[in-house]
């Protein structure tokens, strides 16, 4: 079945770039297209497009109101936000979307976030939507949320879980995984504020670190630690933050 697909943008030259990109890619039909929130509010009730690529700057009605408009509807399309702002990253995935394309849009790109919709319209994959947006969302709890991470032009959620650190290096925050790193999307104080009670923790003005990767921690001098991670990514804490580590890991 074509992936049934509406174009949401008030700049009739983005939408008519879009249709015709979209019209590269097999198995897309473009079913309409919208200058405004109403319009697109009402297009999606008539004609339940699959996908609907959503452009966030718009007069009267924003695509963040859009999607919740949607929402409040009766038939619930993937969202994929396609804007010239790259500043919105992560509301636009807390708001449901699963992802987040910058003007101009590429070919490959755009290809790639199509065979991502394809990827979750199944009735399993539109559970697992389902519950990432709701982890995503999830503003209380024990659990952190997601964390929104940027590689080129591509946005990720990753799980608190996975992240084994934050590194700020001048205006750039580094997130550390096993094997790959990251760029955060907010500053480290920022990032810190929103895990809030977790298992990361500051061990430098540069540096928050997750304590469930801590592999080993040893004492350079009487007043500095060197913290190793279990891939093998080490950090200098002082005394101070040492201990709370410490106290923190024998709880």
């Amino acid at each position: 079945m074509p992936l049934k697909t509406l174009i949401v943008d008030d700049e009739p030259i983005a939408r008519q770039v879009l249709r015709e990109e979209l019209e590269l890619i097999d198995g897309v039909e473009v079913i309409g297209e919208a200058d405004n929130g109403a319009m697109a509010l009402e297009q999606i009730a008539r004609h339940k497009p699959d996908l609907v690529l959503l452009d966030l700057q718009m007069p009267a009605m924003s695509g963040f109101e859009v999607v919740s408009g949607i929402r409040h509807g009766s038939h619930m399309p993937v969202i994929v936000i396609v804007t010239a702002y790259d500043s919105y990253a992560i509301q636009a995935f807390e708001a449901g979307a699963i992802d987040y394309l910058l003007k101009p849009v590429g070919q490959d790109r755009l290809r790639q976030a199509v065979e991502r919709v394809r990827s979750i319209t199944g009735r399993k994959a539109v559970e697992r939507l389902a519950q990432l947006q709701e982890i995503a969302a999830a503003e209380t709890g024990p659990r952190p949320r997601k964390i929104v991470a940027k590689v080129g032009d591509e946005y990720f959620l990753l799980d608190a879980a996975e992240i084994f650190a934050f590194q700020a290096e001048g205006d750039l925050v580094w997130i550390i995984t096993a094997r790959k790193r990251y760029l955060a999307t907010q500053t480290l104080k920022v990032i810190e504020q929103r895990l809030g009670r977790s298992s990361f923790q500051r061990v430098h003005r540069n540096a928050l670190i997750n304590v469930d990767h801590i592999r080993k921690m040893s004492a350079l001098s009487s007043q500095r630690w060197l913290i190793t991670l279990s891939n093998e990514r080490q950090f200098v804490a002082s005394k101070r933050r040492a201990q709370g580590l410490r106290r923190l890991l024998s709880e």
